[in-house]
This record gives structure tokens, sequence and C-alpha cells, in this order.
């Protein structure tokens, strides 16, 4: 319901015609009071406090005759003034402090307040104050007595009459508070409808309903400042409809611009919830995508935005096609300002529409060769699965004061029928940003599982093996079930595995991970921090989780002989490591010197070229054997 805001003057004759209703409603009610006390005090022939009574009872006709012809202030004052004498004499003659008349002090409190200004209100307040304060010294200093007399049905009913006068007027002051907070509420409520239509108007498209440029542009900034703290990149999209112009002219316009309505909906569904969907004008749409890891989420959405568009549309029963021309361009090196990003993706626009429309192309050219090796990266891992490319192979892990070897990393490797070797730095970022790395960490946990039990019945019994774990992996919520099937299906102890868990997923899940990682220690299984020293570093998570191992980056390790500030990092996290009564291990040992300097520094355990890199499972086993003295039973070689 719209409510039709009241001007200045309204509002104030609307609140004087409430004070005067009030004070007369007021002055009738204590007219109605005095005139009981007073039959009461004829009837019990109180002939002076019945004179007081008439006298008060007749100022009070007057103040009724002045509020009734608008001098409302000038009644108030003198209702006011008229009761704080009436009271205080009636206290005074009668029972002291101890007089029913003092109940009457709280509301004259409260008329007070509600029409008198702050110095009559202080006045009132400081009068009654000085008159019950003079009453009770001149009765303790014995100057005047006020007997207390019995309790009569008398005393009992000016009780009651004066109670009543006041819980009447609190009764109307809740009313008149309640009806006030009722009618701000609606008022509020119109203001805060008004802003958001202002809002719309101001920041939406009229047709489609999406933002307009001046929204994008502030989305953009957001997107933009977001990106500069956490040097991630943000993604322009400038989309143009092929061949709309040819709508238009044969259909009209009103088909036109249901073809934009049904475009602008599908362009939502194609997008992230956190990206923006812009009509930039005409049949121009921009999308701006922020908080982006890698650069091959902005061509996987360009693609779902054609698959979206390429589907028939139901126009006016018409079934019509609305393929599009899109260009992207990229901060930060395609521009840094909104203005330099559009113009960059305007022109990839045009050069997508030169090479035939219905496709997309960035800015530079270079990086779109690169997005497209990446989306044959991503077909590429699919089929690996499919076709057992992976293997595992193992670092074998030693304790550096018995030199004996106590354990394995588990590293996977990728060898392509074409591309041959290919490195996990180059596809498992990608794996994890297509969610990939799922079917790729259970495979790893299975096969990791098996060698180890594998291994086991070949007499290396006592070898523990790690296994790195995506982020990736945890958040998918089903985790813990996926080691535990591994484990059972090898039949293998929970003890002969480690996790390894990275820096940022134990600071960024810290809520839920607590939980899940102690109850798979609770089982046995080893947990370790991988590269420690390049992410968080802090000692609180540390304490919050229950693992045993501080795996040393190996960026450190490899230079700690020759660089002191990495020696200091190894040094720093080898006592830290310690001071939580947890073990270090070295990544990147690669010389006789850092061996005897980490051991020097008290570092348990250690992997590296130094010894052997990661081989395949059958080279890793010969090399334990060949390390450990042990036959092919895994029985001790005699000397």
């Amino acid at each position: 319901m719209q409510i039709d805001p009241l001007s200045d003057s309204r509002i104030a004759e609307h609140g004087f015609r409430l004070e005067r209703r009030r004070l007369v409603q007021l002055l009738w009610v204590i007219l109605a009071s005095l005139s009981l006390v007073l039959a009461l005090s004829v009837a019990d022939g109180a002939w002076t406090s019945a004179a007081c009574e008439g006298a008060a009872a007749a100022v009070m006709l007057l103040a009724l005759w002045l509020a009734s012809v608008g001098r409302v202030p000038l009644a108030a004052h003198l209702m006011l003034l008229t009761l704080t004498v009436l009271t205080s004499a009636m206290i005074f003659r009668s029972q002291g402090l101890r007089d029913e008349a003092v109940c009457a002090i709280p509301a004259l409190m409260v008329f007070s307040a509600m029409f008198g200004s702050r110095k009559v209100f202080l006045a009132v307040l400081v009068t009654l104050f000085a008159m019950l304060a003079t009453i009770a010294a001149a009765n303790i200093r014995g100057w005047h007595a006020n007997p207390v007399g019995p309790v009569t049905w008398g005393s009992l009913a000016n009780l009651l009459v004066v109670l009543s006068a006041t819980a009447f007027f609190v009764w109307l002051m809740a009313s008149d508070l309640r009806l006030a907070l009722s009618r701000l509420e609606v008022e509020n409520g119109r203001i805060r409808e008004s802003f958001t239509r202002i809002d719309l108007l101001a920041h939406h498209d009229a047709l489609t309903g999406l933002p307009n440029r001046l929204l994008a542009r502030d989305r953009f900034a957001q997107a933009l400042a977001l990106a500069q703290r956490q040097h991630t990149p943000v993604a322009l999209l400038f989309l143009d409809l092929d061949n709309f112009k040819d709508v238009n002219d044969s259909l009209g316009h009103a088909a036109g611009d249901l073809l934009l309505r049904e475009v602008a909906r599908r362009l939502q569904r194609a997008v992230r919830a956190c990206d923006t969907v812009s009509r930039h004008g005409g049949d121009e749409f921009l999308v701006i995508m922020g908080d982006l890891g890698e650069q091959t989420a902005i061509a996987a959405t360009a693609v779902k935005i054609m698959e979206q568009l390429a589907v028939p549309f139901q126009v006016l029963g018409m079934e019509l096609s609305a393929t599009c021309s899109l260009g992207i361009s990229v901060y930060p090196q395609d521009g840094a300002e909104f203005d330099t990003l559009l113009k960059h993706a305007d022109m990839a626009m045009y050069h997508a529409k030169d090479a035939g429309r219905n496709t997309f192309s960035f800015y530079d050219v270079e990086i779109n060769t690169s997005v497209i090796d990446h989306l044959h990266l991503i077909s590429g891992i699919r089929a690996a699965l499919a076709r057992q490319q992976f293997k595992l192979h193992y670092q074998p892990q030693f304790d550096l004061r018995s030199g004996l070897v106590v354990g394995a990393e588990a590293l996977i490797r990728w060898r392509h029928p074409e591309l041959g070797m290919i490195p996990p730095a180059k596809f498992i970022a990608v794996a994890e940003r297509s969610g990939l790395i799922n079917e790729i960490g259970t495979w790893v946990l299975n096969e990791a599982c098996r060698q180890a039990k594998a291994w086991q019945n070949a007499g290396l019994l006592d070898l523990v093996v790690a296994v790195n774990l995506s982020p990736v992996q945890f958040r998918r919520g089903d985790i813990e079930r996926d080691i535990l099937q591994a484990l059972a299906q090898a039949e293998l102890a929970p003890t002969s595995i480690e996790l390894e868990l990275t820096e940022s997923l134990l600071i960024a899940e810290a809520g839920h991970l607590g939980p899940l990682l102690s109850r798979l220690r609770q089982r046995g299984i080893r947990l370790s921090i991988d590269d420690f020293g390049t992410g968080y570093s802090n000692l609180g998570y540390l304490r919050r989780f229950e693992v045993e191992r501080l795996k040393i980056d190996q960026s450190f390790v490899r230079r700690m002989t020759v660089d002191g500030h990495d020696e200091g990092i190894v040094r720093a996290i080898i006592q830290m490591a310690h001071s939580l009564k947890l073990e270090a291990v070295a990544e990147g040992v690669e010389d006789a010197a850092t061996l005897a300097r980490l051991i020097e520094l008290g570092c348990e355990f250690g992997q590296g070229y130094h010894w052997s890199p990661a081989v395949p499972p059958d080279e890793f086993f010969e090399f334990v054997q060949a390390r450990q003295g042990l036959d092919r039973a895994g029985h001790r070689r005699s000397a």
C-alpha cells in the first residue's frame, strides 16, 4: 500500500491535535478523580480537604476550557501547577511520606514529561523532591508530626482513584507509542522500497533486468580490488550476437526484445554466481569474471556460453538461432583499467567475428593458444585415466642417523603416448581446477596401498608410504571413505600409510578438518605437512592438528650450505618441529655436505637425489634391498 508522505506542516498539525486530545482526556479523568475524592472527603467530614479538592477541580475546569480553545501549553502548565500544589498539600496535611497521595508523584512526572518542556519537568521534579525532603526533615526533627492513621475504606478508595488515573494515562501513552512505531515502520518500508526502486532503475537495464554499464563498472572495480590483493586475474568478456539486426528487421523490435531477454537468462545460467552479466547496449553484453585461479576457467565459461546460445530460441512461435562472437581481455596483462580492458575485449570480439563468428578470441594471441592447450590437456587427463597411462614412482626416505630406508613418497608420473613424460607440475594444477584431481587422487590412494602391501609381502615390512592429498579432495567431503576403502581393498594396516597435507589446506579448512584428521589419527594413519615454510607457517594451526611431521621444502634445503638465510630458515623449522614434538623431514637433499649439516641441526629424516630420485616400484625394491642388505626373501644377508 502506498502512503503519501506528510509535509512538515501536516506532521506538526497532527502532533498538536494529538497532544490536545490527550490533554483533554487527561483533564476529564482528573476531574472525575477529584470529584470522587471530594465526595469521600465530604462524607468523612474533612472540610478542609474538600475545600482544597473543590478549588483544584475548578482550576481543572478552567484548564479544560483553555485546552478546548487551543491554548494547550497554558492549560498544561496550569494543570501541572495545580496538581503539584494539591499533592504537596495533601501529603503535608495527612500522613506525610506514608500518605496515599505519594502514589500520584510518578503520574505527575509522566504528565510533566508529556506536556511540559525540560524546564517545567525539572521544576516539578525539584519542587516535589524539596517538598518530600522538607516533610521528612520536619518529622525527624520534631518540628511537625504527620500521624499515621488507620487503614480505612476511604484511604483505599483514594489510592485506587490515584492508581486508576495513572494507569489510564500510561495506557494512552503506550497506545500512542505503538501507533507511532507502526506508522514509522510503514514509512520506513515505503522509503526502502523507493530507494530500492531508484537503485534498480539507476543501475539495471530496463529490458533485461541485468546490471547496466554503470553497475558493471562498479562490479569490475570490486573484482579488480580483490584481484590486486590476491594477485589473481580478472576477465572481461565482450559478447555480440551474430546477425541480430536481421531479427529486428524481419520480425520487429518486439521479437528482438524477447530474444534479448532470453539471451540474458541463458547468460546468467552459463556463469558462476559470483560473476556479473551486464547488458552493454543493443545486442552487446559484458561478463565480468573475478576470483579466478587460472585462465582455463575463462575459456571454459566462454565455451559454456556458446553452448547455451547454440540451443534454438522459441520466440513468438518461431524457432530462432542466436550465436555470438566473444572477445576476452584479462587483467593484468591486457590492461589495469576498465576502459582499457573493454577496448581490448571489443577488439578481440571483432577478431572472433573475422574468424567466422560463433567463436571466442583472447586479446593476446599467445594466451589464446595457451588456453586451448590447457583444454587439450584436460581432455588428455581424462583419456589417461581411462587408458591407465598414469604410474607411481617412489622416492625413498631415510633415517639420517642410521642411514636406513624407512619410507617412500609416492609421486605420480604421466607418460603420454605422443608428448612423452609430462611433469606433475604441468597437469596437477589443471586437474585440480577441472575437478579431475578427485579421480586421480582416488587412483593414487588405491595404487599406493596396493604397492605397500606388495612390498610387505616381499619382505619390506617397516616401510611407510607417503601419499600427497589435494585440498580439492577434502572439499568433496568423502576423502575419509576413499582412504578407508583403499586400505581395506589392499588389506593394509593404517600405520603403513602417511598422508601429506598442505599448509593452505589446514588454514582454509580448519573448521571441519580437525575432527576428520583426529579420526584418521585414531586409526593409526600418520599425518605430515608438506612443503613447510612456503605457506602460512605459524604455530597456531600446528597445535590444533595431530600431525607428526613437518617436511621442509626443498627450495630451502638445496641452498642451505651456500645461503645463510636459507640455512636459518631450515634451522628455525627444525627447532619449531622439535618444540612441538614433531619430526622434521628434509626434502631435496642432494649432496653429502647438506646431509651432514642437517644431521648437525637435528633433522631426523630426509629424501633427495643424494640417495635416489623417484623410481618405478621394481627399481625401488631393488634399491632398498641393496641398501638394507636384504635378499629376495626379505632376510638380511650375512657379512
